[in-house]
């Protein structure tokens, strides 16, 4: 008897009579463009904030946005696929995402390019999991690990390549090219998937069988779902400018996140089609996965905004540079993607997602270690480390989320693992930026207790710096008054490096808190492939 497997009927592969493996990079480029953009831009909002007269604050929205946009349309990517077509549901989304990205280059104000950016989000957000299906119909059982393992390094490398990139465009071009650039590949995707991929067989009889027996799409479910994260988003974003809740703005969304969570959940557990299936949170396997991954996007998308942020603000780096310091870590991950891929074949997941949390925890701890003469090197070892820890929960979730899950739920599940990773980014972002802004507040008022004349530590001071200004030029009065600016510039500098500590204590709190988490899944059984997602 041949040990080979029967070969595959064309017509039940997505990739038809073409080669699998060109299908798996045309998907994993597509990805790989859509994943970028969560991260291309952070480097770039000095750039978008000075472009258009807005604060560094206002412009994180260009970050939040997307991230927002792409997570609520994860959770209807599913059932539109399979009630439209995989080819043209996929088709639409990169078309949508491509023509926005080309909006975004042109944007003329803040509010056109959130509005671009919201749009850009929701074209993005149907390409991963509709990727992952169409690897999975693509290749045969025995080879799906190999497609998966390319597709699993543009998923995780991308967020780390997209500062180094947009930094570099940034100072040689400018901001708008973090959007144009997707033009070319958008298009060359769009073409290729039109001319290479198609439905298989069983999709097509399965959207036939829904049109059938008129299945709808629930549409209450996810007008709910969108209200409540777009209002969350408001209000994590928007609160600490406002004054929380003496604002009638952050009260307006507050109250509509609020009801919209409420009435989501009878909704949603009563429909019989429902566009989140919330069973599937209240299972402790998945659910403690769904926190993990929240916690593992927080880190990811904040450290990926936060650590250029400081590079540029504080230590002088070039966007490019500080884009640099994050790169050897996407090296590190991309290695560490096959070395946890050997290694899951042995040891259980959750002893694997425990040791990355673990990892990612000191990575922050190392970081809270910040003062004004760090090097280079240092902001790149501790990019390294989370570059360590961050494959061995990425690709371990995906086997520990789906254990006693049902094979019909499979494409929910893909989807929450999907919109937890935005949504976790989301609220990092959110989180770090409220930590910062208020702590920073609260370390300049301590620290300008002690910037008066009556301490003998602020009369050296400021005697010695005088004396260096009058060395260099100045008149006597000039020498003091640069003396004195200088002091409150080192007290700006010395709060904003606290607040940023602040900010990598509470994400390695977070990390921390995914240990026990992990601890608390089952084991997963050996033998067979674990369900396509999680990525």
């Amino acid at each position: 008897m041949s040990s080979q497997s029967p070969a595959r009927n064309p017509a039940d592969s997505a990739a038809g009579d073409h080669n699998p493996w060109i299908i798996a990079m045309v998907v994993a480029l597509a990805t790989f463009m859509e994943v970028l953009d969560t991260t291309i831009a952070n480097v770039a909002l000095r750039y978008i904030a000075g472009g258009l007269a807005v604060g560094p604050d206002e412009a994180a929205w260009v970050v939040t946005s997307y991230l927002v946009a792409n997570a609520i349309v994860l959770t209807a990517s599913s059932f539109l696929a399979k009630r439209y077509g995989r080819k043209a549901f996929f088709m639409a989304a990169i078309t949508l995402f491509t023509l926005s990205s080309v909006l975004c280059g042109f944007a003329w104000s803040l509010d056109s390019l959130l509005f671009f950016r919201i749009l850009q989000g929701l074209g993005g957000g149907g390409m991963a999991p509709l990727a992952q299906s169409i690897l999975a119909d693509s290749f045969p059982p025995e080879k799906r690990g190999q497609a998966f393992a390319l597709y699993g390094v543009a998923i995780v490398v991308a967020p780390v390549v997209g500062p180094t990139l947009g930094g570099w465009l940034s100072d040689q071009y400018s901001w708008h090219w973090c959007f144009l650039i997707n033009a070319p590949v958008g298009v060359i995707a769009l073409f290729l998937i039109w001319w290479m991929v198609q439905d298989p067989k069983s999709a097509i009889e399965e959207r036939k069988r829904l049109r059938r027996e008129g299945v709808r799409f629930d549409i209450v479910g996810f007008v709910l779902v969108a209200t409540f994260l777009g209002s969350l988003e408001v209000v994590l974003d928007e609160g600490q400018r406002k004054d929380w809740f003496g604002s009638n703005l952050i009260v307006v969304f507050a109250c509509l996140m609020v009801v919209s969570f409420v009435a989501m959940i009878p909704w949603e557990l009563s429909h019989k089609n429902p566009v989140i299936d919330l069973r599937l949170l209240g299972k402790r396997q998945f659910g403690s996965c769904f926190l993990v991954m929240l916690a593992t996007g927080a880190i990811l998308i904040a450290t990926t905004q936060f650590l250029p942020q400081l590079l540029q603000d504080y230590f002088g780096y070039t966007a490019t540079w500080a884009g640099l310091a994050l790169s050897p870590g996407g090296v590190v991950t991309a290695m560490m993607m096959f070395v946890v891929g050997r290694l899951s074949g042995f040891v259980q997941p959750k002893y694997l997602i425990a040791t990355g949390a673990t990892i990612i925890a000191f990575a922050m701890y190392d970081l809270t270690n910040l003062y004004g003469d760090l090097n280079f090197g240092f902001f790149v070892w501790s990019r390294i480390y989370i570059g360590i820890g961050l494959p061995m929960i990425f690709l371990s979730i995906t086997a520990a989320s789906y254990e006693g899950i049902s094979k019909d739920q499979t494409d929910q599940a893909s989807a929450l693992i999907n919109v937890a990773r935005n949504v976790g980014g989301s609220m990092g972002v959110s989180l770090a930026q409220n930590i910062l802004a208020y702590r920073q507040q609260f370390h300049t008022s301590r620290l300008v207790e002690h910037v008066v004349p009556s301490e003998p530590a602020y009369q050296e001071t400021l005697r010695a710096a005088t004396q260096v200004f009058a060395n260099r030029g100045a008149s006597a009065l000039d020498a003091q008054n640069q003396a004195v600016a200088w002091i409150g510039q080192q007290v700006q500098t010395q709060s904003a490096f606290l607040a940023y500590i602040d900010v990598f204590w509470a994400l390695a709190i977070v990390s921390a808190c995914a240990v026990p988490l992990a601890m608390i899944l089952k084991n997963v059984k050996r033998g067979g492939e674990a369900p396509v997602g999680g990525h």
